[in-house]
């Protein structure tokens, strides 16, 4: 059974290659940095699966928790969740069969860090925008995502309604509003009294001054739905002296932004509700601070607790220290965000010496020496929404296997989600969610095939299909419009 999705987007807007990139001036990096485009609702051929269920043969398999490659394998969906796997699984009458004999299929990928939901005029524009962006993410592969903040509470809303069925998408956990302001600068103070840093957003943003009034913003969190609760713990500049995260001489400003006391504050109240905690923090002692707090999992760590480049002891023993359930934290580092414009800036702030990018990679390879589980998180905005899988070749680039390079946006992001998603999604097994990508090639034998998703399915659904009907019309490219580039570091 096949119709036509109401929502849908042009394949061209994700064959990567062909994408306009921004110009190689601002990308220091060398690494190209796909643009995107605009939605388009013409060309998405949706394909839900008849009652018997839908059976995909795949000639190649990847094995999410192994890391290894599976040959000749069926994978039997039935009712949105694997009901068998394996090389010998009977295929029941008037199932759906998609023979992808001759291509790779992978669990459906997970990005831990994206941002969809930007700041429109409304909160009606703020939800229909943010659903476009959720959609180019599950076009792109990512079957699974996580909002790491929003102006309000809309990607509540998008995911509640997609749980629901009211509209398409792809899985979601949200933080809601981040909790406190993102400070890369200063602010003009307005002439009449809002709350530091909401000059620029137009509603719900949070204040926190003291552990109490930490708590009062996590239970409005919770009473409204959120996942996660979403904090900065450093600030890009020092008052109107420096700003733009480094100082004229290549050292990194990481100015904390709450105390002690009001983190530990949030991850208690948080854990009490039932929710999570996720941190920004580029390093110093505002990363000392989550990690002595107990958040849940640190993203960034750019720079040790220290401010040292490539991390220190310090930062490695608090990395290692349990969190009270017993488990090790992960660290998310994100490396979409941190190309492009964001090297252009650094690169003038730092006299030339420095850039997170750069940071990041020495941190990167300190961190996996150490035993720190990475996850895959790009923090990825406006129109580049389904192109992050640029992130594969760049892990390696710095050391990974192709394999774990796939299991950071697979087994491993799977791990640390909220409730008991973790049971359901990043892995091929039996009773889990029929959530696949597929690619022609072999991913472990070239990791840049991962940049060419061209099979998406999600709960059984077929989403997207080039591998057996070859690739539908792109449809035609609206003007792409600003960037967003250019836009403050999140």
């Amino acid at each position: 059974m096949r119709r036509k999705a109401v929502w849908s987007m042009g394949a061209g807007a994700f064959l990567l290659a062909a994408l306009a990139t921004v110009p190689s001036a601002q990308q220091p990096s060398g690494t190209l940095k796909p643009e995107g485009v605009p939605f388009n609702f013409n060309d998405m051929d949706m394909q839900v699966a008849p009652p018997a269920g839908v059976a995909v043969r795949a000639g190649r398999m990847f094995d999410a928790k192994a890391g290894t490659m599976l040959t000749n394998q069926v994978i039997l969906i039935k009712d949105g969740k694997i009901a068998d796997v394996g090389p010998n699984v009977q295929i029941p009458a008037g199932a759906k069969v998609i023979d992808l004999s001759a291509a790779t299929v992978m669990p459906g990928l997970i990005d831990r860090h994206v941002h969809c939901f930007g700041g429109q005029d409304n909160q009606s524009r703020t939800t229909l925008d943010g659903l476009s962006n959720c959609m180019r993410d599950l076009q792109g592969g990512f079957t699974t995502i996580q909002d790491m903040g929003a102006v309000d509470y809309s990607s509540v809303e998008v995911r509640d309604a997609i749980n629901k069925g009211w509209v398409m998408g792809p899985r979601m956990q949200v933080a809601g509003p981040q909790v406190n302001p993102r400070a890369a600068n200063y602010y003009a103070s307005p002439s009449e009294y809002k709350p530091f840093g909401t000059n620029d957003i137009w509603q719900l943003q949070a204040g926190i001054n003291g552990p109490w009034e930490a708590r009062r913003v996590v239970r409005e969190h919770a009473h409204y739905g959120a996942d996660w609760i979403k904090i900065y713990l450093t600030e890009d500049y020092e008052g109107s002296g420096y700003k733009g995260a480094f100082r004229p001489d290549g050292t990194m400003i990481n100015v904390p932004s709450l105390s002690l006391e009001e983190v530990q504050a949030i991850v208690d109240e948080a854990h009490k509700h039932g929710l999570k905690t996720i941190t920004h923090a580029y390093g110093g002692e505002g990363l000392r601070i989550a990690l002595q707090a107990g958040v849940d999992i640190p993203m960034h760590a750019a720079v040790g607790v220290t401010g040292a480049e490539g991390l220190d002891e310090e930062t490695i023993r608090l990395f290692k220290v349990p969190l009270a359930n017993g488990t090790q934290r992960p660290i998310i580092q994100t490396l979409w965000d941190l190309i492009g414009g964001m090297e252009v800036g650094d690169l003038r702030d730092s006299g030339s010496r420095t850039t997170r990018f750069k940071l990041t990679e020495a941190s990167f390879k300190r961190l996996v020496a150490s035993g720190i589980v990475e996850v895959f998180g790009s923090g990825v905005y406006g129109l580049a929404h389904g192109t992050q899988t640029m992130q594969f070749p760049i892990y390696t680039k710095w050391g990974m296997t192709p394999a774990q390079a796939i299991q950071l946006a697979t087994y491993h992001a799977a791990t640390t989600l909220n409730y008991d998603l973790p049971k359901y999604v990043g892995l091929i097994e039996k009773g889990r969610y029929g959530d696949l990508i597929g690619v022609s090639g072999d991913p472990l034998a070239d990791i840049t095939e991962m940049m060419r998703v061209k099979f998406v399915m999600k709960g059984g659904t077929v989403f997207r299909d080039e591998l057996t009907k070859g690739a539908p019309p792109a449809g035609k490219l609206m003007s792409e419009g600003p960037s967003g580039f250019a836009q403050r570091p999140r």
